[in-house]
């Protein structure tokens, strides 16, 4: 409906531009807002008050002149001047058939279109280390993440969904010497035991496994135990496949897939670590001091420059990252989005920064960046940090199994990414209005039993005959849903411009709690056939938007409860 009353009023500023009123140059921003008292319209704007001053005209005189131009519209019942200069509009009767009609016949596709065009993002997420189970951190990049991506695709965005393995360096070089401990039956007590060596239970199952002689597979390797307590490299391999594999089946159960697995060791097998090295080398940009090689990153806005590599050999963590994103950048991905934890936030400035300074026409600013704060899980008023089998930290598996994906899901995705979060387990099992995503799917679910109990009562709808009799809804609580019904279009635009998902969240409890109001003020089967089919295409079009709302944020939209 915004859009509608936009498009109007562009065909009247144009007008304006046409009759000398205001000049060929002239390139307004229309914005159009809802109303906070409906006694003043549906939607208002601001136009008149923003082309003021480049018409020189009072802004009040400019609104009747903009009023006056305006073409006819079946959507709108009449328009007001207020205040200043907003113009305020009043919808018509017509436009509700319109919009619930829209809902109708889109279904699945409402809500959805075709701003991205086609053009291609990729969106790393997850992109955790394989040496241990997923954590509740993880969990909120997986949905944070897998989120972004439905959103993307809802807005015509042809998405690549990506995890990156950090399959090399000092944490997989512990993780490999832990598991040898175990299979050479060391404890964590012991004094050999590796001084940052791992210690949950997972490395006696992943030492016994290897020691069996286990094959195991992950998305795109296997390996198979050599039973060889002795063999460093063939346990460092088998441990990386195990936790992978592991952490594929938790994804799995959490409803995120991937479309390409990336492992950073490959950058240094196909020498890409190395070549980004040397370009960077031979722009200039780096240079010696104290045995190290530096990067010369307050050319691009750091605070200070960056060690390469390291005196005692090696490179630092983000040199790896450059020549990552140089990779992603020569697959063709004009548009990237990384989601990481907020501890990542460091890392930005000399990627990007070292991008720069590869003068491969990268622009600035690239990639996008959506950084998630850490998630506290609380049970019975207290904090939940340990789980057994991890041994230090609670894992993304034990929240699934306790709350169920879904409400883990909305939990992790409903609230700004850059917000800390409150995990509260006893909330997310409780059935009733405080626990939204319960409220929500609870409001979808009630609109089925509606059409349940009308087969019960030998009474019939058909969308034909529905749509005909929307002009008997006249309530404002009806009125209400139906505007909200049509926010919905806007709501997926913004969020994916923004990289909220949580708009999403935020948007179905707002429509959930609207539905549930109505439904308790007002019977939807009543004796009138006209009230009855017009109550009935409303529920219906409620129905359609939870479900296409709750499907964004990868939540099932149940029949019963």
């Amino acid at each position: 409906m915004k859009q509608q009353i936009a498009d109007i009023i562009s065909a009247a500023v144009q007008a304006l531009i046409e009759n000398g009123t205001l000049g060929a140059d002239v390139q307004p921003k229309i914005m159009v807002e809802n109303t906070r008292d409906k006694s003043h319209g549906d939607f208002a704007s601001n136009i008149a008050m923003t082309l003021a001053k480049p018409a020189r005209r009072n802004p009040r005189e400019l609104a009747q002149m903009l009023v006056d131009a305006l073409p006819a519209s079946e959507f709108v019942e009449k328009t007001e001047i207020a205040g200043p200069g907003f113009i305020n509009f009043f919808v018509s009767d017509a436009s509700t058939s319109s919009l619930i009609k829209a809902i109708l016949t889109q279904a699945d596709a409402y809500g959805r279109n075709d701003s991205g065009a086609g053009k291609k993002v990729q969106v790393e997420f997850v992109s955790a280390n394989p040496t241990g189970p997923l954590h509740i951190g993880h969990g909120r990049g997986a949905a944070v993440g897998d989120c972004l991506c439905r959103l993307m695709e809802a807005n015509g965005w042809d998405v690549t969904r990506e995890f990156y393995y950090n399959d090399a360096g000092a944490q997989i070089n512990n993780l490999a010497l832990s598991v040898q401990a175990r299979c050479k039956g060391l404890t964590p007590e012991d004094p050999s035991w590796p001084a940052d060596g791992y210690r949950g239970e997972y490395i006696v199952e992943l030492a016994d496994s290897f020691m069996r002689g286990d094959t195991v597979t992950s998305e795109d390797q296997s390996f198979t135990g050599t039973q060889d307590a002795d063999d460093l490299d063939a346990i460092r391999h088998f441990a990386v496949a195990y936790l992978r594999h592991e952490q594929d089946l938790d994804l799995k159960a959490f409803g995120v897939d991937f479309d390409v697995y990336f492992l950073e060791s490959s950058l240094y097998a196909d020498g890409k670590v190395e070549a980004a090295v040397n370009t960077l080398i031979e722009n200039d940009f780096t240079y010696e001091e104290d045995g190290a090689l530096w990067l010369r990153t307050t050319d691009f806005g750091d605070d200070k420059d960056r060690v390469m590599r390291k005196k005692e050999g090696g490179y630092t963590y983000f040199v790896p990252d450059v020549a990552y994103h140089l990779d992603k950048w020569q697959r063709g991905f004009d548009t990237v989005i990384n989601e990481q934890g907020a501890d990542h936030h460091g890392t930005i400035a000399r990627v990007r920064a070292g991008l720069q300074a590869l003068n491969t026409g990268i622009p600035k600013g690239w990639p996008d960046y959506v950084l998630h704060q850490m998630v506290t899980v609380m049970r019975g008023g207290e904090e939940v940090k340990i789980s057994k089998r991890a041994g230090s930290y609670l894992t993304l598996r034990d929240l699934i199994d306790e709350v169920g994906r879904d409400a883990t899901r909305f939990f992790l995705a409903a609230r700004k990414s850059d917000s800390h979060l409150t995990f509260d387990i006893d909330l997310a099992r409780s059935e009733s209005a405080d626990n939204p995503v319960y409220y929500i799917q609870y409001a979808h679910a009630r609109v089925c039993s509606i059409f349940r109990k009308l087969a019960e009562n030998n009474w019939s709808w058909d969308e034909e005959t529905g749509i005909a009799a929307l002009g008997s809804l006249t309530l404002d609580s009806e009125k209400q849903l139906v505007m909200n019904l049509g926010r919905y279009p806007e709501v997926v635009r913004n969020a994916a411009a923004a990289r909220e998902p949580h708009q999403i969240a935020n948007y179905l409890k707002d429509l959930a709690a609207d539905f549930h109001t109505y439904y308790n003020s007002e019977k939807t089967l009543v004796e009138d056939a006209d009230v009855r089919n017009a109550r009935l295409t409303l529920a219906l079009a409620v129905r359609h938007v939870l479900a296409n709302g709750l499907g964004l944020l990868g939540v099932s939209a149940p029949e019963q409860m």
